[in-house]
């Protein structure tokens, strides 16, 4: 069964305002499917753990949900909040802002870059612009890949 990647890039965000967000939630559905493509963390320590921190979430216990109940976005919107009350307006600014305006070290970059064929002048600076090349490039394998 062919892998698919992630639906939601980094950036964007539900109802509730945060970031990432509705990306972990996509990639453990994908994950609880056997459809997340290798290289994809399903719930990792990176803007994953950002957002769940900063939510004040547990990691088990979103996992848990998302797996056992497979909800829609706005469902499992609505069980975060059910779990954390209402988000500030500064909590919603410090995770995303953690997360838009965080750049890897040069070398990570040179990584990504290098691995996407890009020009090393290429002008993606962010995590978030990389993951978003890397989201369609892995989008691109995915559709014309044989048997596609």
């Amino acid at each position: 069964m062919k892998k698919i990647p992630p639906i939601a890039p980094v950036d964007a965000k539900g109802p509730l305002g945060v970031v990432q967000l509705p990306r972990l939630w996509s990639k453990v559905l994908l994950d609880a499917n056997g459809l997340l493509p290798e290289g994809y963390h399903v719930c990792g320590n990176g803007f994953d753990r950002i957002v769940l921190e900063g939510l004040g979430l547990e990691r088990e216990a979103v996992l848990t949900y998302i797996v056992s109940t497979r909800p829609t976005y706005p469902q499992f919107e609505a069980w975060v909040a059910s779990q954390v009350g209402p988000v500030s307006a500064e909590t919603k600014a410090r995770i995303n802002d953690a997360i838009l305006r965080f750049a890897p070290s040069p070398e990570r970059r040179a990584q990504i870059i290098e691995r996407l064929g890009l020009p090393p002048d290429h002008p993606a600076a962010t995590m978030v612009e990389l993951n978003t090349l890397d989201d369609w490039a892995e989008f691109h394998r995915y559709l014309t890949e044989e048997g596609a």
